[in-house]
């Protein structure tokens, strides 16, 4: 995928707003705590950088945090914060199915906190700020899925 190529055709649903905006972030490089376009951010900054696009303001600002916060706590900051803001999606009994624009958490070990946040492209890709690559649209193979930890859909504006 391209930097600012877009994966929708014209749609004004929220999950199709959101999905747009984070395609125009494709290409942004890896930067910790950041969170503008074209510059840098990390899997939190792109998330935030998206909601400041669509809303106008982010809803709360996070404290400080280093790369490896989730190791050394054991506070849900993420899930608690999606929780307060969006909307959980249930996953039943097959696991949930991914809609364009879903706010993915993933947990990258049992019994640790959720420690990535990703924005679904549909029910087999996702984007993500991943410290290697920047933002970049991914697969959402067994490996990922497996590590998914809670699904929400953003607001309605």
């Amino acid at each position: 995928m391209m930097a600012g190529q877009s994966f929708l055709k014209r749609d004004d649903t929220i999950g199709a707003v959101i999905l747009a905006e984070a395609s125009t972030w494709i290409g942004t490089p890896y930067r910790h705590q950041g969170s503008r376009k074209g510059v840098g951010c990390d899997c939190l900054g792109l998330v935030r950088g998206v909601w400041r696009a669509v809303y106008g303001s982010e809803p709360e600002s996070p404290s400080a945090y280093g790369a490896d916060w989730w190791v050394r706590g054991d506070d849900e900051r993420l899930l608690e914060a999606a929780m307060r803001h969006c909307r959980r999606k249930d996953r039943g009994h097959a696991g949930v199915v991914l809609a364009p624009g879903d706010l993915v958490l993933f947990r990258f070990r049992p019994g640790r906190p959720a420690s990535h946040l990703a924005i679904a492209v549909g029910k087999d890709r996702f984007i993500h700020a991943y410290e290697q690559a920047g933002v970049i649209a991914s697969p959402l193979v067994e490996a990922w899925r497996a590590r998914i930890a809670a699904v929400f859909q953003f607001p309605e504006r």
